[in-house]
Formats: structure tokens, sequence, C-alpha cells
């Protein structure tokens, strides 16, 4: 079908296990161009700090994609992509260095770590990166950060003065850091991605809450904590930072990254704002007809600060959900339409078998509805 010529921003997170942001909006974009052929579309994927960050970038930036052999987290050396962009910003995703989907269905809560983001970071600034950008979801580890850390020059001792392994069971001997040869922030900053809001330690900390789906049992949560208490005192003693850190809010992030970050100097923010205004999303959105969002699960929880809930606050164009799945507690207010592959496929299954295909029937259906 062929009409007047409009203007269409795709703009979707990842479908998580599913898709990637990148991979979704270009079915969402077949879908929509099977039914309006004639409109102009603008790919602008999305991501809140976690999965696809990286992508996002790429696809808004002109952007020299970078390789890195890093430590990855179940052990074993990997490639980890990253990104150098041509105004001197790096672009580095932890979960690509060390995160949890890489150890598939195993866990290793107590010798997993960071050094492979640190190793990633490293090599930017070797490249000549002059500002970072770190997106920090999807951790495999709650080392406090300290594997990063270490893999940019910080010294981790014990009472003997030999070095730890930067991981809750290496920093249960911690006795002292030595910050001597850790590498400086670059000059134009350093800016984390996160939308976890938890303190480091504590009932809210990183242990606590997302220590089990890290593989932590529970009777080993205090243990941990009690390691990241630790490791806090003596980076915040080494570094002459204020402890008042440790209960900043987003420093339990990635298994307490987000502190060593904040003690590194940086920066955290809301991931989905950031990566938005980032890759210009606003001005792209100011110029369209249609938007279009989505991710993998719409619920309750999805309107407060999670990508499409963003996205549809950016643009006062009409503006279209497209879920996985929409809980029946969600508010769906701030959206022209939404549709769940779920509904149009008959079942989650069916839909998770084929997700292009019901992107696609999805993005044709609103095609013909706004």
């Amino acid at each position: 079908m062929t009409g007047t010529h409009r203007r269409i921003v795709i703009a979707p997170d990842s479908f998580k296990g599913s898709l990637s942001a990148a991979e979704a909006a270009r079915a969402m974009a077949a879908g929509w161009s099977s039914f309006r052929d004639g409109d102009e579309i603008v790919l602008r994927p999305m991501a809140d700090g976690g999965e696809g960050t990286l992508d996002a970038f790429l696809a808004a930036h002109d952007a020299e994609p970078r390789t890195t052999r890093v430590a990855g987290a179940d052990g074993r050396d990997r490639d980890a992509p990253w990104a150098l962009l041509s105004d001197g910003t790096a672009i580095i995703e932890l979960g690509v260095c060390c995160g949890i989907e890489q150890l598939g269905s195993a866990r290793a809560p107590f010798t997993a770590h960071t050094a492979g983001f640190g190793q990633a970071i490293g090599a930017a600034l070797d490249a000549g990166a002059e500002r970072l950008v770190l997106g920090i979801g999807s951790s495999a580890s709650t080392d406090g950060g300290a594997g990063m850390l270490s893999a940019l020059g910080a010294r981790l001792l014990d009472a003997g003065g030999r070095e730890v392994a930067p991981s809750p069971d290496g920093l249960a001997s911690l006795a002292s850091v030595d910050l001597s040869a850790l590498r400086a922030a670059p000059a134009g900053g350093v800016l984390v991605l996160s939308d976890v809001t938890n303190p480091l330690t504590g009932p809210a900390g990183a242990a606590a809450v997302f220590g089990p789906q890290k593989g932590i049992p529970a009777e080993r949560i205090g243990e941990v904590d009690d390691v990241l208490s630790r490791w806090a005192q003596l980076l915040t003693a080494a570094a002459e930072a204020d402890g008042d850190l440790v209960a900043a809010p987003g420093s339990g992030a990635a298994g307490g990254t987000g502190f060593a970050l904040r003690v590194w100097g940086a920066d955290l923010v809301p991931g989905a704002a950031a990566v938005a205004d980032l890759i210009g999303l606003a001005a792209a959105s100011a110029a369209a007809d249609v938007v279009i969002t989505g991710e993998g699960s719409y619920d309750a929880q999805s309107a407060a600060g999670k990508v499409p809930a963003h996205v549809a606050s950016l643009s006062s164009a009409a503006t279209v959900l497209i879920a996985g799945r929409i809980t029946p507690d969600a508010d769906t207010s701030a959206f022209a339409v939404a549709l769940s592959l779920t509904e149009l496929a008959g079942s989650s299954e069916a839909s998770l078998t084929d997700p292009r295909r019901w992107l696609h029937e999805a993005a044709a259906s609103a095609a013909a509805r706004v």
C-alpha cells in the first residue's frame, strides 16, 4: 500500500533471549514497509545500559568498531567488541566482556570477576579515547568492581603483600589496596549507564538483591556482603574517597561495579534516558509522524524509566508499542496502539519460535491502524 509520505522512527529495546534491538527494529521496519512502502523509516535501536547499548551507538553514529581480547566471565579469553566514536568517545558494554549470558545455565558466584571489562577500558584508553560511555548491565559477578580496577592497575594485597584474586573468594583475604599504578580516568569523563539504584551493601545491596540470580546461595549472602563492605572500606581509604559512596544510588549495580566506577570518578546516570540523548532520539522523534518502540515484556514496572516509556515521552507523534507480551497490570495509556506478539501468535511459545515473523505482522498491523 502507498499513500501520503510519512516519517517513521523505530526505536525498540532488545527482546531478551530472542532478538537484539537492531534485529527487532529491522523486522518492524520490514513489516511496516509491507503495508506502507512509501514511508521513510529511521532506525534508532535503543538500550538502557545493558544488552544492545553498543549496537545502539553503532546504528546512530559514525563509529569505528573495535575488538579486544579479554578475560570472560567463564575464565576463558574472548573477543569483546567496543566502539570508538569520531569525537573520541569509547562505548563499552560490561556484558559483552564478562556478562552472565556467557555462563549459560552455569554460575560462578565466588570466582567470577570484572577484569575483562577493565581490560576493554584499558584498550580504549590505549587507543586514545578521551571519554568513556559504559553500559554495566548483565554482570556475572559480585566483585565490587575489583576485577575492573585491578585490570586498570590497582593491586589487591593480602596481609603478606601477595596479590589476591579480584573475586569474592579472593577478596575474603584482602588486607590492603594499592592504587599507585591505577590508570586515571580520561579527561572527558566517564558516563555510566544503569537503571539500578541499589547501594553497594546491606539488605538492598548488590549481594542481597542480585546475588541469588548470580548463583550465591542464601546462606552465603551475608558473607559476600561482608566481603564487599571490607573491600569498600579499603578502597575508599586508598583513594581518599568519600565513604558515603557505598550508599549512593547505583553503587550496587553490576555486582558493585557501580561503586568502583564512582570511586574512579565516574558519573552514573539513568540508562534509557542517556542512550536516547546520546543517539539523538529526541531530534529524530520530533520530525516523526509515528514512533514505534517495544521490548520483550511490558509490565507494571516498564512505565518507570524503561525504554518504551522513555521513547514515548520524547515525542508528540503517535507512538506504537510492540512487546513480546503485555501483562494485564501494565499501563499502556501512553501509546496510540499496543500490540502483543503473544496475542498475535496465540501463545508465548509460538511467538518465541519465530519472533521476526510476529514482529513483522505486528508492525504491518500498526501501519494499518495509525
